[in-house]
């Protein structure tokens, strides 16, 4: 019993990293976009994405309580 909670413990503390240089990853390109003068554009090519993938996480969502396809 005590491997397994040993081994849970290491897999979170590598997920808990993980999100954590990827945070770091993200605010460094923002940083960079935003002293270069290009966050603007950055933002304006990635809003129809966001808001795609946000309503396609609602239709999921919306299929998901009406007993549909999961």
């Amino acid at each position: 019993m005590e491997t397994y909670l040993n081994l849970m413990l290491i897999r979170f503390g590598l997920l808990a990293g993980g999100l954590v240089v990827l945070a770091l990853a993200v605010f460094a390109v923002a940083l960079t976009l935003k002293r270069r003068g290009r966050l603007d554009q950055a933002r304006r090519y990635a809003d129809p994405a966001a808001r795609a993938a946000l309503r396609m996480m609602a239709e999921r969502l919306e299929n998901g309580r009406r007993g549909g396809r999961r």
